[in-house]
């Protein structure tokens, strides 16, 4: 009996390791491959296009006492470049800094004519605005929406002219303030899509009309929806 029991023993240990080889060879075990997680994190440089408009208002003084105001439409297109940095953190806010400048076709004209003749033709245009922002946003894997806000400076222009003649001309830049909002979208590693809004207040400058004692305050503001793309280094 004790030598059935200690062949059978025996032949369990041997037909073991031979077992687990055709377990092995029947289920082979496949590596799973790790797909990088995308990080938005990097210095990135790119260029923007868009639209932007709404008013220029001025206030007409005399000797300092206010006689007259106005509000002028301004509208037009714009294209520029802007470059930043963003820091993504491990509960995947982030956190970034850009500064952009774009030049300006942003106007409006106002005129009255006799006789189907201009008379006397007045308008303001914002030539080039630029703006300095921090970014707060969430990563949502390759799609970052965010909110942004910070100062804004702008090269404004103001003239008005009397049967043709230049009556005065007059430009200054300003600085103001600007807050938006906008989203960003990874296409590769390295180049995304944005869309956003910003509103861009430059604050008011003043106009020394050539008439004795009147001067005009002109303040600028007006809304912006640009398209951009970013090289992300």
């Amino acid at each position: 009996m004790k030598r059935f029991l200690l062949a059978t023993v025996a032949l369990a240990a041997l037909s073991a390791p031979a077992a687990a080889a055709d377990l092995a060879t029947k289920y082979p075990v496949k590596a799973v491959a790790v797909v990088p997680v995308f990080s938005w994190t990097g210095f990135y440089i790119g260029a923007n296009v868009g639209y932007g408009g709404d008013s220029f208002n001025y206030d007409v003084n005399y000797f300092g006492a206010p006689v007259a105001n106005a509000s002028l439409h301004s509208s037009g297109f714009f294209v520029g470049g802007q470059i930043g940095y963003n820091y993504q953190f491990a509960n995947n806010v982030v956190l970034g800094v850009e500064t952009d400048l774009q030049w300006s076709d942003i106007s409006g004209t106002a005129s009255a004519s006799v006789l189907a003749l201009p008379v006397v033709s007045a308008g303001s245009s914002v030539d080039y605005f630029g703006t300095i922002r921090a970014r707060l946003g969430y990563a949502i894997d390759r799609f970052l929406p965010y909110i942004t806000g910070g100062v804004a400076y702008g090269k404004t222009a103001t003239n008005a002219s009397l049967l043709g003649v230049p009556l005065f001309s007059e430009s200054s830049t300003n600085w103001g303030w600007t807050v938006g909002a906008g989203g960003e979208f990874a296409i590769t590693n390295n180049w995304t899509f944005k869309a956003e809004y910003l509103y861009v207040d430059l604050g008011s400058n003043d106009l020394t009309l050539p008439i004795g004692g009147y001067t005009v305050s002109n303040d600028t503001k007006f809304h912006t929806f640009k398209a951009g793309v970013n090289y992300k280094f």
